[in-house]
């Protein structure tokens, strides 16, 4: 049975249908009318009436060994929806709906009919436009798809176990060195990007990380910072939502930081101007995020789409070179490699999971390990280092 009613919006008449789908949970469907609200209650009404007549709920498609491949992975989606973290199943429902199903789908290739040589041949096409990373990223969702189907017995074999993938390119992030730190400092004073600016370029924290730090984490007696809850903001089923989730990327990313003097005093004055804030605002205040540090005048957080279209803003209005904001990271690690800090240290610093992940990173910006090795082989030559 689907129930509905009409609503306005932006001064048209909606049909909004209320129904339960298949697994019995309780959805809503907004269709438009067409039709101005002025004038045209009744015309409205008769179309609510033919909407609700002739809906049909979507039903999931069955699934079988001789479905498209397309299909398929639009199954595999709604499967695996609700064993995955939010902005994981955001990221697969993005490169499946918008690569791997278009493709295949013109192809009609079925599920039982896909060869590892169908694969490859995606593989290649796609590598004309995008980057290996890219392709890679394809091929784990292929690949986990396919062996879902072959533990449910819809096919035998995994096609994707014998492909090729693409060698991923070595990334090399671009980095500021102390006097454009400093530069960028000062030019965001004041403004909503300071203190995730601050805190990505001194902590070399992760947007993620930064937007999500709570005062809760901040320990002005013991004088530190804990990075354990992360703020994502992403795309499901057409809608943008922010995911809060007391949970980092990875074990290692869960780690305590020195809250430093002039770090300590910026904080400690925001909060002041946080209640102050709260008390002009009174009621308008928004109370959804308190306990927050990055939010606005009236309370709102600062979403991490902002802070990445807002960064690249205030770096071409003050004549700074092109980074992207992950790579005040990188310019941290960098600073920390050229004042000597040991490469172990900054695995720490930055919560990376394994010492490999540092070192792959910024192996090359270890000057200081290599001029060791060099003056080691001129002494073993016995030649002069001088």
């Amino acid at each position: 049975m689907v129930a509905g009613h009409l609503t306005e919006k932006k001064g048209y008449y909606y049909a909004v249908l209320n129904y339960k789908d298949y697994t019995g949970k309780r959805k809503s469907k907004w269709v438009s009318t067409g039709l101005p609200v002025k004038g045209n209650k009744r015309r409205a009404e008769k179309i609510l009436a033919d909407i609700k007549r002739d809906f049909v709920p979507d039903e999931p498609k069955r699934i079988e060994a001789n479905m498209l491949f397309s299909d398929y992975m639009e199954s595999w989606l709604n499967i695996i929806k609700g064993s995955v973290a939010v902005p994981t199943y955001s990221s697969y429902s993005e490169i499946v709906n918008k690569n791997i199903i278009p493709y295949f789908r013109e192809r009609k290739i079925t599920l039982q009919g896909l060869t590892a040589k169908d694969i490859q041949a995606f593989y290649l096409h796609e590598l004309q436009r995008v980057s290996a990373s890219t392709v890679i990223h394809y091929h784990a969702n292929i690949h986990k798809a396919l062996k879902y189907a072959v533990k449910i017995d819809l096919i035998e074999v995994n096609p994707a176990d014998k492909v090729e993938r693409p060698k991923r390119k070595q990334y090399v992030g671009s980095f500021y060195d102390a006097d454009e730190i400093n530069a960028l400092f000062e030019a965001a004073k004041g403004t909503k990007l300071e203190l995730p600016i601050l805190f990505g370029a001194f902590y070399g924290l992760r947007r993620s990380e930064a937007v999500g730090l709570k005062w809760d984490a901040i320990d002005f007696e013991e004088n530190t910072i804990v990075i354990r809850h992360t703020v994502t903001q992403c795309n499901v089923d057409g809608k943008k939502v922010i995911v809060a989730s007391d949970t980092t990327k990875t074990k290692s990313s869960r780690r305590t930081l020195p809250l430093v003097p002039f770090v300590k005093e910026r904080l400690l004055a925001l909060k002041e101007e946080q209640a102050e804030n709260r008390r002009l605002c009174g009621r308008s205040y928004i109370k959804e995020y308190l306990g927050y540090v990055c939010v606005n005048e009236i309370g709102d957080l600062i979403k991490p789409s902002y802070v990445t279209r807002s960064f690249s803003k205030l770096l071409q209005a003050n004549g700074f070179r092109h980074i992207r904001f992950h790579d005040l990271r990188h310019s941290c690690a960098s600073l920390l490699l050229k004042n000597g800090v040991p490469m172990k240290q900054i695995q720490e610093w930055l919560g990376h999971s394994d010492f490999s992940t540092t070192a792959n990173i910024y192996a090359h910006l270890d000057c200081s390990s290599k001029l060791i090795s060099a003056d080691a082989m001129l002494n073993g030559l016995g030649m002069d280092s001088k």
